[in-house]
């Protein structure tokens, strides 16, 4: 069972678990705190598991070129915000992602299904987004 929160750019409001931030100005981008089967992790809008690099430090995405195809980064738009723990960074190209305490957060092109999680552990440096 998936209970979430959504965390956007733009909260205006507290909200309850499962309620829908709706901000025209907000950026498409959402993340949600999913809890399921007693875990806690980051999804994008999509239900889709997001993830964290060792080789990026904090406020740098070091995950360009193919490395980018296979994780996609969850790019932010351009008047995206910081808000709370959620940033957003610049990437080498001049495009905008979130990252959570600094850190980028990025999708797995393996991930076919909300809750799937096949990319936690790759190389050893590919960790699921956890609160």
């Amino acid at each position: 069972m998936f209970k979430s929160l959504l965390i956007a750019a733009a909260i205006t409001s507290t909200l309850s678990a499962g309620s829908v931030l709706a901000d025209t100005q907000a950026p498409k981008a959402t993340i949600y705190a999913i809890t399921a089967d007693g875990s806690k992790y980051y999804a994008d809008a999509n239900g889709m598991t997001l993830y964290t690099f060792d080789k990026d430090t904090k406020g740098v995405s070091n995950c360009n070129g193919g490395c980018a195809e296979k994780w996609p980064p969850l790019m932010a738009s351009a008047n995206a915000r910081k808000t709370g723990d959620f940033s957003v960074i610049t990437r080498a190209d001049g495009s905008k992602q979130w990252a959570y305490n600094g850190m980028a957060l990025y999708t797995w092109f393996k991930d076919k299904a909300r809750g799937d999680m096949t990319g936690d552990g790759v190389k050893g440096v590919w960790h699921v987004a956890k609160p």
